[in-house]
């Protein structure tokens, strides 16, 4: 489960993009002693599970889709911007392509705004409800349909609102 120190707002946690780090299940696998989700992560690319160890968006340890793939970190430093929805050209191309390709990147556009609103500290605070199990509080993923630490299902309040688009991509996978 997480804990005190890591539940507190962290730029590093914040993408770019509008993803919330701690609910990555590479940053879990990462972080939180759960080798098997990077172990299965590169069992399906054929590649070593260290390439998926992740810290965070802005940190020096991402994973390897996210220092190799991600193109909105570079774009953003380009632009002395630290959210892409403070962009002129906000949302571009590549931030749509990328929105839909996965289920956890659903709310792309509500976190962007949200960030915009409220500020980043005030969003990742909400994003730790919004990932949180209300049995328990362990952050979950997208991708943990029952709570990883107890077993509540649904693991968290993303998972409620989203399982029907989590499930149809999961089934497509198989």
């Amino acid at each position: 489960m997480t804990t005190k120190k890591k539940l507190q707002p962290n730029k590093k946690l914040a993408a770019v993009c509008g993803l919330f780090c701690p609910a990555c299940t590479l940053y879990i696998g990462t972080t939180e002693n759960e080798p098997q989700r990077l172990t299965a992560v590169a069992e399906v690319y054929n590649t070593p599970p260290e390439v998926w160890e992740c810290h965070g968006c802005r940190s020096e340890k991402r994973s390897y889709f996210c220092k190799n793939k991600c193109k909105m970190v570079d774009c953003a430093k380009e632009k002395g911007i630290d959210f892409c929805v403070e962009c002129e050209e906000y949302p571009c191309d590549e931030l749509r392509e990328f929105k839909e390709l996965r289920p956890h990147r659903i709310e792309l556009w509500e976190n962007q705004e949200r960030i915009k609103e409220v500020g980043y500290v005030k969003w990742y605070e909400e994003m730790l409800a919004h990932y949180a199990c209300p049995q328990c509080g362990a952050i979950n993923s997208t991708y943990d349909l029952k709570c990883r630490s107890c077993g509540t299902e649904p693991s968290c309040t993303y998972v409620e609102r989203h399982k029907n688009e989590i499930l149809s991509y999961l089934l497509k996978k198989q």
